[in-house]
């Protein structure tokens, strides 16, 4: 994918709301709203503490409509993964500027070079961070040593896996966690931007929409060619997010 920042549809289109970001990396709204928005909070006989958001986000073309182009759905999938290394991201985010710099693009947390070099970038924050003790110390906890080299954490490495890259080393597709067995893809560049079966490009709000009609998972695994245990995994998955 070869284009410019200006017409790059990863960077300047406005496919998600905070409401179905969340949802499709398995957060709660509020949580991705902090990331997508920042925060201003007040505390009784203390100054206020404001925080800038941490992830993309766009004007959206109409009232409350989507908000987050692609990159800011990547962005938020690598938080997700700090997040469930049990890592605050208040305390890191020193690091994460760090990483922004050392990366040396816009979009450090939805680059290549993150997945490539970043546990060895925030291994060197923490031990030459002398000014912020506890942020070098919850950068260390998402590194470990692995075969000689530094690493991220297993959990970290797992979200990573979930992302693919294009030749400019920027994201073009994420697979969805908080499936079982579900393949579920996002990809600017089909069914715009709408969640997907990965092996058979089928949106799944069109499988949901046809099973929710009455039609069996057998049919619907006839009509696309999508394993049955998939097909019943993203309906968990939607009934989940329905209550």
């Amino acid at each position: 994918m070869s284009t410019t920042a200006a017409d790059d549809v990863r960077l300047t289109v406005p496919l998600y709301t905070v409401a179905e970001a969340a949802r499709y990396l398995a957060l709660k709204r509020t949580t991705f709203a902090t990331w997508a928005r920042g925060y201003v909070r007040r505390r009784e006989g203390r100054g206020a503490v404001a925080k800038d958001a941490v992830v993309t986000s766009v004007p959206p073309t109409y009232r409350n409509g989507p908000s987050v182009p692609f990159v800011g759905l990547a962005e938020g999938m690598v938080l997700a993964a700090f997040r469930q290394a049990h890592v605050p991201l208040q305390q890191i985010r020193p690091a994460l500027d760090f990483l922004r710099a050392e990366v040396g693009i816009g979009h450090a947390l939805a680059s290549k070079r993150l997945y490539l070099v970043g546990a060895e970038l925030l291994w060197d924050y923490a031990h030459h961070n002398d000014a912020d003790p506890l942020a070098a110390r919850r950068a260390l906890e998402l590194v470990s040593l692995r075969s000689g080299q530094r690493v991220f954490t297993e959990v970290v490495q797992r979200y990573l896996r979930l992302i693919s890259y294009a030749d400019d080393d920027l994201v073009d597709r994420i697979q969805l966690p908080g499936y079982d067995t579900a393949l579920i893809a996002v990809d600017p560049q089909m069914n715009f931007g709408r969640p997907y079966f990965l092996h058979s490009g089928v949106r799944v709000e069109t499988v949901l929409r046809r099973h929710q009609a009455g039609e069996s998972i057998g049919d619907l695994t006839d009509d696309y060619g999508i394993p049955a245990d998939e097909i019943a995994d993203a309906v968990d998955v939607a009934a989940r997010y329905a209550t």
